[in-house]
């Protein structure tokens, strides 16, 4: 039988594709004041983000409960013998630990592998598709889990968020940096390294933001997959993809939709690139320039210290 993969909605996967790939997806919660959400269940990426503009209670997310896990494990084990979840990087969240709660909690007569990705968003989707694809071409556990091995040190991630409005809302930055990075219309940019989303600079202007994107690719070696993670912007993402469709392979590139998990931090206009290098690629370096060592606890994420100089 196949292996059933598991992954949660932090990683970003258009419906279509985990559907077509047969990856079951947990929904994370977003909660509004006393009003909770099912991520892509009770409430769409538009009415997320039309929320987070208009409402006055800024909102934060929590993980799947081991209860969650536990019915989605039972459930797929009367389809399958063996299970691989994968979730976002334990230490941008504690989704990992309650997969692991869940896995103890399940009743399921089959193993059940529980990985931490070491990442979020695609960067987590990709590595869910490279497990889903080795075990529709019929690999079983033991070389499924050797794919996710080697396909996790291969992950890059670069993003750059349009505003710090959103960091400043929820407490992540001071008002006096969040003012003056607005004066100064710096766009901050994040990448992923041990598993923490860390500061790789910063851009004086969206479009030079975009460009840095753009950068990423044009210099990476040996690319085999990539997506391009959109809060709000669809044609930007479009336009984006256009132009890395001049030096990649176009059918090897996904637009995917930015959920609450980092949407809640980054807010509208927030875009991502994710891509996976080759085996051939490991020992590259992992991000944009020098990440600082320090990182927020967050309650479900963490997020860099932003470091915005002076005029």
């Amino acid at each position: 039988m196949t292996v059933k993969i598991v992954t949660d909605s932090t990683a970003d996967l258009p419906a279509p594709l985990a559907e077509g790939l047969g990856i079951t997806v947990v929904p994370v919660y977003v909660r509004f004041g006393e009003k909770v959400y099912r991520d892509g269940v009770d409430i769409s990426h538009d009415e997320f983000y039309q929320k987070l503009v208009e409402s006055p209670i800024h909102p934060t997310t929590s993980q799947p409960t081991p209860a969650d896990f536990a019915d989605v494990y039972n459930r797929l084990s009367k389809e399958t013998d063996e299970i691989v979840s994968i979730h976002l990087s334990a230490k941008t969240s504690g989704t990992y630990n309650s997969a692991l709660q869940g896995r103890e909690m399940a009743g399921a007569g089959c193993p059940i592998e529980v990985v931490d990705s070491f990442s979020v968003s695609m960067g987590l989707g990709l590595i869910a598709m490279a497990a889903a694809k080795a075990a529709e071409a019929g690999e079983g556990l033991e070389r499924v889990m050797e794919e996710i091995r080697q396909c996790i040190p291969r992950i890059r991630l670069l993003g750059v968020f349009d505003t710090l409005k959103y960091l400043l809302l929820g407490g992540r930055i001071g008002k006096a940096k969040a003012l003056l990075g607005n004066v100064l219309n710096v766009k901050p940019l994040i990448t992923m390294r041990d598993g923490e989303l860390c500061p790789a600079g910063l851009a004086r202007t969206r479009s030079k933001g975009i460009e840095r994107l753009f950068e990423r690719v044009k210099n990476a070696l040996n690319i085999q997959e990539l997506a391009i993670v959109h809060s709000t912007t669809p044609d930007e993402a479009g336009s984006l993809k256009e132009r890395i469709a001049s030096i990649f392979a176009r059918e090897q590139i996904h637009i995917a939709r930015l959920g609450p998990g980092l949407g809640v931090h980054g807010g509208p206009g927030t875009l991502i690139l994710a891509l996976r290098e080759k085996i051939s690629s490991i020992g590259q370096d992992a991000g944009e320039g020098e990440p600082s060592k320090k990182s927020l606890s967050l309650p479900s994420l963490h997020l860099p210290r932003l470091n915005i100089p002076r005029p």
